[in-house]
């Protein structure tokens, strides 16, 4: 280990770790409230935090204090988003799907493929300003206790903004806390700069909480509700998300069921219950017991307090606050029904992944898991706007593959391609069914003839699984427009770093870019291990933001494990961290969750956590060993959280290959920095 009595404070290092990661995740919650469609990119904001973070750590010798610019950056940046009103335009081919609001408001219009390396820029822009004092905070220690620092900072991140979402506070608190958080190095600056810089933060503060007005904020969005005509009206980011009317005035797909069947179901399940519709119409005909499933807290209590029917106020209704395919591993009940209730979630299952949140509930193993909750002569029902034919015939196709028969479906194509399917033991119960309405009679469409004809199922449509959970995707592919995107990302990533190097080198002299190179490429296999934990997670424990923060603290906590490990040891061999890191890496390849049968759900989680988590211990013992011998952790640090970056960029490859065969890519990453591991130095005392 180098030489190093360095034994600065704690405490700035902690704050300061702290307060980049807290706003790093309160920008991935607020920037896609106010811009559409940037809830289904909101990687891009984690990525350019990486970049931000990482040029930052590299910019440390600077002698300029960037941090006195972090005021003014984040000011600029909330005025431009709740001014702007800007609106992502994303090509809408037959290729993919992307819900949106169709608004009328005015709105700014801006083309995703050049607009989103520039939130880049001007994201990462804000995070480079707090990143040069990280890492100068991080030169002030050694490096193993920086680093532990570091994670402590920001675990204590991790769980602040999860006890924001579990209180469901507004953003004012989001950026309140970074606020306060910054108050200690803003001091520190001449009074001029530290008065300005308050008076910014204030500006920005004061702008966040005007905004937000009487919206709600659930973990998941900025939920806005209001009455339009006989309806109440939900939105959730500025995209119509659902409305509450009485069964009767509603688009007839909720009574379907029972025309089909008559009132003959006493138990059933909605899935994706929302704020009580599909509910309300199981109880007008007959249910005894409804069990309804919505993983969004806020808005089952709109539906308790605006739905005019009050289906959640009825004894025979028990509310479940849960991810619903979590729901349907963990429930022991058997159902006549199950309703897939117009899930379409209209965000991210977190910022890591490109998954969105209801993404698992439509893969083959979902129905599976459905079909193992019916009765002998239960039936599966699932409706929804679909846009286009190929997504019917996803379903379809995974249906039939599940049932092992033709499932009944019938599509609308002038109504947004409405798809109805009916799929279980108890179609055979029917010998004529009946034809369906010409009208469907929707909310805010025109009130068109629109016959209900049989789908010409595709059966060459590639039905979606727990590995390639891509939904609204047609066939495995890189869209155009996230290619590009990605591209131009990284362009000005090379190019800032590039540019960034240069000007270190000048300073000091020269930077020595081959001994970052193992950093790096840990930061890209860490990355890139840490999406496949919170994704592949999600499958056990559910797609909820709680299972998402334990599953992030989970990975930091394995990290800091990692580096009291590596404090604790003499030397540490690379290969013989390495072989058992591949050796479990190749297990996870084999034995994907749930391909193991388990007599508990506690074995099961116990098991796939051991297999999660064990790859995420080791990892983290050979980045702290490499740190080891180091002689600028800023540097290091800074260069791990760029191949982070590059980390996240390859996580795209999940779109075309599924999530499996990123292990083999974060084999390769490993292998590198164990081939490239640094020499051992002699410890000094």
């Amino acid at each position: 280990m180098v030489a190093s009595d360095k034994r600065g404070a704690a405490w700035p290092l902690f704050l300061i770790s702290f307060l980049v990661l807290f706003l790093e995740v309160a920008l991935i919650r607020w920037m896609p409230a106010y811009i559409r469609l940037l809830a289904y990119f909101s990687n891009f904001i984690l990525l350019a935090s990486f970049l931000g973070i990482g040029i930052g750590c590299l910019l440390a010798p600077l002698r300029t204090n960037l941090l006195r610019w972090f005021p003014l950056l984040q000011a600029v940046l909330v005025i431009v988003v709740a001014a702007g009103r800007i609106d992502i335009a994303v090509p809408q081919t037959s290729e993919s799907i992307y819900f949106s609001s169709g608004t009328t408001d005015a709105v700014v219009p801006v083309e995703g493929t050049w607009f989103l390396p520039l939130l880049c820029i001007a994201v990462a822009a804000l995070f480079v300003t707090l990143a040069q004092r990280l890492g100068r905070e991080m030169n002030a220690h050694p490096p193993l206790r920086a680093y532990l620092v570091n994670l402590a900072g920001s675990l204590a991140g991790v769980v602040a903004f999860g006890v924001v979402s579990a209180l469901q506070l507004p953003p004012v608190v989001w950026f309140g806390l970074p606020f306060l958080a910054a108050v200690p190095f803003l001091l520190e600056q001449p009074k001029a700069w530290a008065a300005s810089g308050l008076f910014l933060l204030s500006v920005a503060l004061g702008v966040t909480h005007e905004l937000s007005g009487d919206t709600l904020w659930s973990p998941y969005y900025k939920i806005t509700a209001h009455t339009q005509g006989k309806e109440t009206v939900v939105e959730v980011n500025n995209i119509f998300h659902q409305s509450m009317a009485p069964v009767r005035e509603k688009e007839y797909f909720y009574q379907w069921p029972y025309t089909v069947f008559g009132d003959t179901f006493e138990d059933v399940l909605v899935l994706g219950a929302g704020s009580g519709t599909d509910v309300s119409s199981a109880l007008q005909h007959g249910a005894k017991r409804v069990d309804a499933v919505e993983i969004d807290p806020v808005i089952v209590r709109l539906g308790r307090q605006y739905h005019p029917e009050g289906p959640y106020k009825d004894p025979r209704v028990t509310v479940v606050n849960d991810d619903a395919r979590h729901y349907l591993r963990t429930a022991e009940k058997q159902y006549d029904l199950i309703v897939f209730a117009l899930i379409d979630s209209l965000t991210l299952q977190s910022s890591f992944s490109a998954v969105r949140l209801e993404s698992f509930m439509f893969t083959e193993e979902a129905f599976r898991a459905a079909r193992e909750r019916l009765k002998p002569g239960g039936v599966l029902v699932v409706y929804n706007y679909f846009r286009e034919k190929w997504l019917v015939d996803r379903l379809a196709n995974s249906a039939r593959n599940v049932f092992g028969e033709e499932p009944k479906v019938h599509i609308h194509k002038e109504h947004g391609y409405l798809g109805v399917m009916i799929a279980g033991p108890g179609t055979h119960r029917i010998a004529q069914w009946p034809t369906p309405p010409e009208k469907v009679a929707a909310y805010n469409h025109p009130d068109v003839v629109s016959p209900g004809l049989p789908l010409d199922r595709d059966a060459s449509i590639r039905p979606a699984t727990d590995d390639w959970p891509f939904l609204y995707m047609k066939e495995p592919h890189l869209p155009t427009h996230y290619a590009w995107a990605l591209l131009g990302v990284l362009v000005v990533s090379v190019l800032a770093v590039g540019a960034t190097l240069r000007a270190v080198g000048a300073l000091a002299g020269g930077v020595a870019v081959r001994p970052l190179v193992p950093f790096f490429v840990l930061g890209a296999g860490f990355m890139i291990l840490e999406t496949k934990a919170i994704t592949q997670f999600a499958l056990i424990w559910g797609s909820t933001w709680v299972v998402a923060s334990a599953t992030i603290a989970s990975v930091l906590v394995m990290a800091a494990l990692g580096a009291w490990l590596a404090s604790r040891l003499p030397r540490i061999n690379p290969w013989a961290v390495g072989v058992p890191l591949f050796a479990l890496l190749a297990l996870a390849y084999a034995l994907p969750i749930g391909t193991v049968s388990f007599g508990s759900l506690a074995a099961e989680t116990a098991f796939y956590s051991l297999l999660t988590f064990s790859p995420v211990l080791l990892a983290g013992l050979l980045f702290s060993g490499s740190l080891k011998q180091t002689d600028n952790v800023a540097f290091a640090y800074g260069a791990n959280l760029l191949g982070a970056m590059l980390g996240g960029v390859g996580e795209y490859l999940a779109l075309v290959t599924g999530y499996r065969v990123l292990l083999v890519a974060i084999a390769l990453c490993y292998l590198v920095a164990i081939v490239l591991y640094p020499r051992e130095r002699k410890a000094a005392a």
